[in-house]
């Protein structure tokens, strides 16, 4: 399939932030192959990085990809779930997620966790990582305490969503476990009337997690494990002293668990201070999955659009996520994608929460084409970053942070067929 073209696009949602843009015809509709001069990619669900600073275009696009390019998730050493003696009311669980044997990162965390010890990982977005906490967390939920005894923190309203659909769907068999999620935007009284009830797990955003306790509203006196998700960005300067305060409401007893994708020096300290004897797992040798490859388009800012449009026409491309480095030029950019005749949402930090929550839904369930965001979403694909003279050493010091390797376009593919002005080039040659 590829990413829809329609005519008269129609623009919906610019005035009242909910998100939706769409061109006139159907989200699933339209065509477009792949495009000469280069070589053929499998049909693409993609994303893209459109900002000031670098990356300042990037187009993450999840490519069909055989058995060989996926490790990350296949490298496994052949363990059942079976073999960690799991209540069969979460193995039924496990298995209807089509979950039928552990990934790496879940063999190397699921055993370890189970025995109560803190863990340090470093692994993928992507590899089964929600799954390598989820699992030993809710095996050893109390059914029998009506309490809160499991925190899983994370940076991101649409993260928490996600985790808690996990889970939800994993433990639906288990009699009774109440999940409930939390992020700033939502209406805290109804949080609190949530909390009146009974509820076991709590996956949230540092801030409302942290006003719930300090209003006594989140009793955390028995929690017994702490799940920090995409913990880089957790201990980075936006939220490692609301991650100091939390956990200084909690038992001394706790058991921690940090996944992150990368280790800056907030990570080790954090670590050093707070952790017993972590049992530290690396499964990354580079931070992009096996499957992904990268590459740069060097252009100018007012090139962009007509590159992206290119990309688009040219690629068989399902699904594409485009991301910018501030609400306006979602919205802007969003608007220009609509007026070259493709389907478009829109989602950023200013939105309504319900909006946000819509979008994402939608989005996910392959309502329309194209997403053009602040946030980060997407796993496997090409990545291809359009970038400007201003981005170069930028590129480099983003390479060297994430141990990868970003590469030119290949010299094969024209570049009259994503530069701008390479393509007027080319036809004012061919006039006689």
């Amino acid at each position: 399939m590829s990413t829809a073209r329609t005519e008269s696009p129609v623009i919906l949602g610019l005035s009242n932030q909910n998100g939706q843009i769409r061109g006139s015809g159907k989200p699933g509709g339209g065509g477009g192959g792949g495009g000469g001069g280069g070589p053929q990619l499998n049909p693409i669900k993609g994303t893209v990085n459109n900002g000031d600073s670098l990356p300042a275009t990037t187009t993450n696009a999840v490519i069909k990809h055989e058995n060989e390019n996926i490790g990350d998730v296949t490298a496994t050493k052949g363990n059942e779930f079976e073999d960690y003696c799991l209540k069969r009311e979460l193995l039924m669980g496990i298995f209807e997620m089509g979950w039928e044997k552990p990934s790496p990162i879940q063999e190397e965390s699921i055993p370890i966790a189970l025995s109560g010890r803190d863990i340090l990982a470093r692994a993928k977005n992507g590899t089964g990582k929600s799954g390598a906490y989820l699992i030993p967390l809710l095996e050893r939920i109390d059914l029998k305490k009506d309490c809160i005894q499991a925190f899983v923190i994370v940076p991101t309203r649409e993260l928490a969503l996600q985790v808690s659909q996990i889970c939800i769907q994993v433990s639906k068999h288990m009699g009774g476990v109440k999940v409930m999620a939390t992020t700033g935007g939502t209406n805290l009284r109804d949080d609190i009337m949530r909390l009146d009830e009974t509820v076991h797990v709590v996956i949230a955003t540092p801030g409302r997690i942290l006003d719930l306790i300090k209003k006594g509203v989140a009793k955390v006196n028995q929690v017994q494990m702490i799940v920090l998700d995409e913990a880089d960005k957790l201990l980075s300067q936006d939220f490692v002293v609301m991650m100091e305060e939390i956990l200084s409401f909690l038992p001394k007893q706790r058991q921690i668990l940090l996944y992150s994708a990368t280790f800056p020096l907030s990570v080790q300290k954090f670590m050093n201070s707070h952790l017993q004897k972590p049992y530290e797992i690396n499964l990354m040798e580079e931070l992009t999955l096996k499957g992904v490859t990268q590459y740069y388009a060097y252009v100018t800012e007012r090139q962009k659009v007509h590159c992206l449009n290119t990309l688009f026409s040219r690629l068989q491309i399902n699904q594409s996520i485009i991301f910018c480095n501030s609400s306006q030029r979602v919205e802007l950019l969003a608007k220009k994608i609509s007026q070259l005749g493709y389907s478009c949402f829109y989602i950023h930090a200013k939105m309504r929460q319900e909006h946000r929550n819509r979008v994402f839904h939608d989005f996910r369930n392959g309502l329309c084409r194209n997403l053009v965001c602040t946030g980060r979403f997407g796993h496997l694909g090409l990545a291809i970053n359009l970038i400007t003279y201003d981005d170069r050493f930028n590129l480099k010091g983003i390479e060297e942070q994430l141990g990868t390797e970003i590469k030119p376009i290949p010299g094969i593919i024209d570049k009259s067929l994503y530069v701008a002005e390479y393509h007027s080039e080319s036809h004012e040659e061919a006039k006689p």
